[in-house]
């Protein structure tokens, strides 16, 4: 998979991807429960890069101490809004709100996305930000209209 980031503003960005054929309807069910999944996770703030305990302790985690306010000792990472998943021939897009949630949300979604192309379907390109020439955004009312406003 042929990852590219392109003019990328987090607050409106539209994320491209692009399968090897025109994908069924269960492949396009995978592809969606990993971004539904994702947003869900971002929405509750999970993408918090500042309370990273476990992470930052390392590999031995044998009675590891873990401070319960660690969440609330750090700013809110949250994702906002997530726009219906969109498909023309080969391409699918879907814009976002990532809010305040740190990048590390983008490389949890580029590790699930490789390995639904390995396993599910295959995603030949995944475009991170910018508009497709062929398919310009403006055709769509997915930022107008979002499945989880805030």
């Amino acid at each position: 998979m042929q990852i590219q980031f392109r003019e990328f503003n987090q607050f409106d960005v539209w994320i491209w991807l692009k399968f090897n054929t025109i994908p069924s309807g269960r492949e396009k069910k995978y592809v969606e429960e990993v971004f539904n999944s994702w947003f869900y996770l971002g929405k509750l703030g999970a993408f918090n890069a500042e309370n990273l305990q476990v992470q930052e302790t390392g590999i031995d985690l044998n009675y590891m101490p873990y401070d319960p306010q660690g969440y609330n000792k750090s700013l809110l990472a949250l994702m906002h809004n997530m726009g219906e998943f969109e498909y023309e021939g080969q391409w699918a897009r879907c814009w976002f709100d990532l809010g305040t949630s740190d990048a590390i949300a983008l490389d949890i979604l580029i590790n699930a996305l490789t390995q639904v192309s390995e396993e599910y379907v295959t995603i030949e390109e995944l475009y991170l930000g910018g508009e497709n020439e062929d398919w310009p955004v403006e055709d769509s009312d997915s930022r107008s209209y979002s499945m989880y406003d805030n």
